[in-house]
């Protein structure tokens, strides 16, 4: 099965790289000869030099992220700025981009793998490297245009964007004005990187590293791209943002959905399905390394800004306003979660503040560009509470080998997100949530802003819950039967470092 996977994975790279030379190969057979030209067709009409007005208002929309200024006259007159980028904008999202990347690496791997116990720490490592190589290659082949080109509105066309072509420098406006598609597509994919590899958290130390790049792969199909396009997508059915004609008028800044939702609510299933670890409620299994994890979560806390302010796609006022946002809930559930714990159990623990900390994200991430101070706030205390239940007293309860708490953390928190960016969302913070935005106009999702905008997130929240478990469990049981799930007893107990990458973490 391993000569398989590595077998797909070449034959993908190698269509990459035959597609581009059969489109320039030349014809077999000689052309017929050319018909008697017929008459010349007149030239269209030369486009006007804008005037001095619409060069202004082009830069004045520029700096304010709007639509470019000289648009109203634009088929009689030229721009210079037609297919241009913004350069502060770009910049922005270049380094947000790798700020989202630098979450995954090497952050969730030293978070995760500080987590596990030492003979399995470099599988958490090989783990996010596969899924990080794996998901760039089926973005580039598909992924990013199913996902960000118009098609349905649960999954976008697969032959628009295929193998990143007419991905270019120049903006899609469907997304940004001012953001080239390319970078734009470099960030998303960052987003596609993680999400897969969060789930890892649930099961680790007891999965076979080709059944974990089997499942991400047919997971992606099954689940995140449809779930990214219905959300983002600019004709998705949840996009209730940008998709006037939005089904489920629901709204998500940075992916509770479809980032947290549907990452921690697979993890929950797999979980179940793999089974606990061998010696789990009898043997300890503390963290190797309570400092690894630290580090970790302070990478994940820095490159979280990349993950949320990003997601306003310029360096604008609404990115200014999720990275404040972002930063109060995650200080202030670092602070609440390990008082809880001083509270319950007489002493705050590193494990406490880390985790608080990446529940303060997770929450956060939905509402970031929709909420206020206050509401951030708010996020933030119940960021602190709800998920801190979820991973003492709910796991305590129904036994479940959720190892690193994936499913308390994510799907809890990411469900609680979702929920909270409905009542707490204002127009104050966001003119997308007014009628100045035409899309949210036609839908009359400006209407249900603080007036049962909740509903449709409850909405939104069911279908992911639905596509995440159902989808889950069945390719869960398809690799179950190719390729098995798990290693044997004798590979666990040793460790997953030495049976299935042949090195140790650690030496003497």
């Amino acid at each position: 099965m391993k000569k398989l996977i590595l077998s797909l994975t070449l034959f993908s790279l190698l269509a990459a790289t035959v597609q581009p030379l059969l489109a320039q190969a030349p014809p077999a057979a000689p052309a017929a000869p050319a018909a008697a030209p017929a008459a010349k067709a007149p030239e269209p009409p030369k486009k006007a030099d804008p005037t001095v007005e619409q060069r202004v208002a082009d830069l004045e929309a520029y700096i304010g992220n709007g639509a470019r200024g000289s648009a109203d006259a634009k088929a009689n007159v030229t721009s210079k700025l037609d297919d241009v980028a913004g350069p502060g904008h770009n910049g922005f999202m270049m380094i947000c981009a790798a700020l989202v990347l630098f979450m995954t690496l090497p952050g969730l791997a030293l978070f995760y793998g500080g987590l596990v116990r030492k003979k399995n720490i470099l599988s958490v490592v090989a783990q996010c490297f596969g899924i990080a190589g794996l998901v760039t290659i089926l973005w580039f082949v598909c992924g990013y245009s199913l996902v960000f080109s118009a098609g349905s509105p649960y999954l976008g066309s697969f032959s628009k964007f295929a193998f990143l072509n007419g991905v270019t420098s120049a903006p899609n406006t469907d997304y940004s004005a001012w953001v080239s598609q390319n970078v734009f597509a470099m960030y998303q994919l960052m987003f596609a990187i993680i999400t897969p590899a969060l789930i890892i958290g649930a099961i680790a130390e007891r999965m076979k590293f080709s059944a974990i790049l089997l499942f991400v792969a047919i997971w992606m199909f099954a689940v995140y791209f449809p779930l990214a396009h219905m959300v983002w997508g600019v004709d998705g059915l949840m996009n209730g943002v940008w998709n006037g004609d939005a089904k489920i008028r629901a709204i998500d800044f940075a992916g509770g959905t479809v980032v947290h939702m549907s990452s921690g609510w697979s993890a929950l299933v797999l979980c179940l399905i793999l089974g606990p670890r061998l010696g789990h409620g009898k043997t300890a299994m503390q963290p190797h390394s309570m400092t690894m994890c630290a580090i970790g979560t302070g990478m994940l806390w820095v490159g979280w800004y990349g993950f949320n302010a990003g997601s306003a796609v310029a360096a604008d006022g609404i990115a200014a306003n999720a990275f404040m946002t972002t930063t109060l809930a995650a200080a202030v559930a670092a602070f609440v979660w390990p008082v809880l714990e001083w509270l319950v159990r007489g002493k705050p623990s590193i494990l406490g503040f880390c985790s608080g900390a990446v529940a303060g994200l997770v929450v956060i991430t939905p509402a970031a560009g929709f909420v206020n101070a206050k509401g951030a706030m708010i996020i933030g205390v119940l960021a602190g509470v709800v998920p801190y239940l979820a991973c003492t007293k709910l796991k305590q309860i129904f036994k479940y080998d959720d190892a690193l708490d994936t499913f308390g953390v994510h799907a809890v928190g990411g469900t609680l997100g979702a929920l909270v960016t409905g009542i707490l969302a204002t127009k104050d913070v966001n003119a997308n949530l007014t009628d100045a935005n035409s899309y949210a106009k036609a839908n009359k999702l400006f209407e249900l802003v603080g007036n049962g905008l909740w509903m449709e997130q409850v909405k939104a929240m069911a279908l992911t819950v639905v596509l995440a478990v159902v989808a889950t469990a069945v390719i869960a049981y398809i690799v179950k039967a190719v390729v098995g799930l798990r290693p044997t007893e004798e590979v666990e107990t040793v460790g997953l470092d030495l049976a299935e990458h042949g090195e140790e973490g650690y030496h003497g």
